[in-house]
């Protein structure tokens, strides 16, 4: 004989059959939808707890100066920019870590702005650091972003690189370091009113200011622009450091103005400092920023601010020589793959240098001397092998400048 509705109860809770939504039957158990959706819930607590405590375990604190050092292996010089940078990603590396006390103090994530020239290595510093990190990494661009609504990348775009770099685990996105390239693009096109809207300028800058400062955001999974009926996944941002750089040509005027320097070449007062006319990125300020034509609201989203030093010929020749992934390596290593011995005399090295110096790229410009002088033996040599032909060549000072002399490269530079 089978029961009746009355009979039949929850075995978690005891709610009769006709008192519940839906009772599920099992082997001689039931159970009802609260139970299930109260178990679901635990289970998903339980998950999420587990996965917190297995990435508290992954996460290595890596001194300052470890960091520094690794750097050091890649980047030649710009010791204070290498310091700020390994201290703002130790920091972020205790505050995932830190764990709730009695004394309720939370540490406050410290987001950093990289100021230098072009080629002087902001790009290179970030990659270089993401080889460290054991949480996500990724470098965005800023030049793409516009407000929501018009042609270009919506500024959520930027978690979604963050979310590919991490498999599409949220948690561990949520941990992460992002790098904003080219941050100075965005500046407030004018000071003066307008009644067109700066929608890749001073609009973007304001779609930053709450994911810079911690917000749960509605990312689009493959990034591009949002649509009604596209799922969404939801990231918050409190635990994500976000480290921006750009170039901000035009702002050493800006500099030298507010330090009238471009008086007279002699100090204004006797106690004075000596100002360093080659390198004024040395004295930027957040004022400076602003008068650039970024908003007061995302330099105070980004309270640690340093520079890069400009390069000169002599670390522009350790560049070339010295770092792990030093570009005449790099060609030593192409070689070798078609089992060539490349070799060059010290003096191709000054010459590379002084050509690289009139290009006024940085680093960049090394590169496009070296592809010069060596374009027609990467063409040559990979169809010209021979087992009884000598495998070596040797660059000389006489055969760099005879093949720099027949590329077009040369009419580029500055007379």
């Amino acid at each position: 004989m089978s029961k009746n509705n009355r009979d039949i109860q929850c075995s978690f809770c005891g709610i009769n059959k006709n008192e519940a939504q839906m009772l599920i039957a099992g082997d001689g158990a039931h159970i009802c939808d609260r139970c299930v959706t109260q178990a679901n819930e635990i289970l998903a607590e339980e998950l999420n707890q587990r996965k917190n405590k297995s990435l508290q375990s992954t996460l290595k604190l890596i001194r300052p100066l470890e960091i520094k050092q690794h750097l050091d292996q890649y980047v030649i010089g710009q010791d204070d920019a290498k310091k700020v940078i390994s201290v703002a990603v130790y920091n972020h590396y205790k505050r995932l870590n830190q764990k709730v006390t009695s004394d309720e103090i939370e540490i406050e994530k410290s987001n950093l702005i990289v100021v230098g020239e072009t080629g002087t290595g902001k790009t290179l510093l970030a990659k270089t650091v993401a080889k460290i990190l054991n949480v996500p990494f990724s470098i965005v661009d800023a030049t793409v972003l516009t407000e929501a609504g018009y042609v270009g990348e919506d500024v959520e775009s930027i978690l979604t690189r963050l979310l590919q770099s991490a498999d599409y685990d949220v948690t561990a996105a949520e941990r992460g370091i992002i790098y904003i390239d080219e941050i100075d693009k965005i500046a407030r096109k004018s000071d003066n009113p307008s009644i067109t809207r700066d929608v890749s300028g001073e609009g973007v800058q304001q779609a930053l200011l709450k994911i810079l400062e911690g917000t749960n955001v509605n990312v689009p999974p493959q990034g591009g622009r949002k649509h009604p009926d596209q799922k969404m996944i939801s990231v918050n941002t409190s635990n994500i450091l976000f480290i921006c750089g750009g170039a901000f040509d035009g702002i050493q005027k800006k500099i030298s103005n507010r330090l009238r320097t471009q008086t007279v070449g002699y100090k204004m007062k006797e106690e004075d400092e000596i100002i360093d006319l080659n390198n004024l990125y040395k004295y930027i300020t957040p004022q400076d920023l602003k008068s650039f034509g970024l908003i007061p609201e995302l330099i105070g989203r980004l309270p640690v601010l340093t520079y890069l030093n400009p390069l000169d010929k002599e670390t522009m020749l350790s560049i070339l020589t010295q770092p792990k992934n030093a570009l005449i390596k790099q060609y030593i290593k192409l070689f070798e793959y078609e089992d060539v011995e490349l070799k060059f005399d010290n003096d191709v090295f000054e010459f590379i240098v002084d050509k690289a110096w009139e290009f006024k790229l940085g680093a960049r410009g090394l590169r496009s001397i070296c592809e010069a002088i060596m374009l027609d033996d990467m063409f040559e040599i990979p169809t010209s092998k021979d087992e009884n032909e000598d495998r070596t060549l040797h660059i000389t000072l006489d055969y760099a400048k005879q093949k720099f002399a027949k590329s077009d490269i040369k009419k580029l530079l500055v007379a």
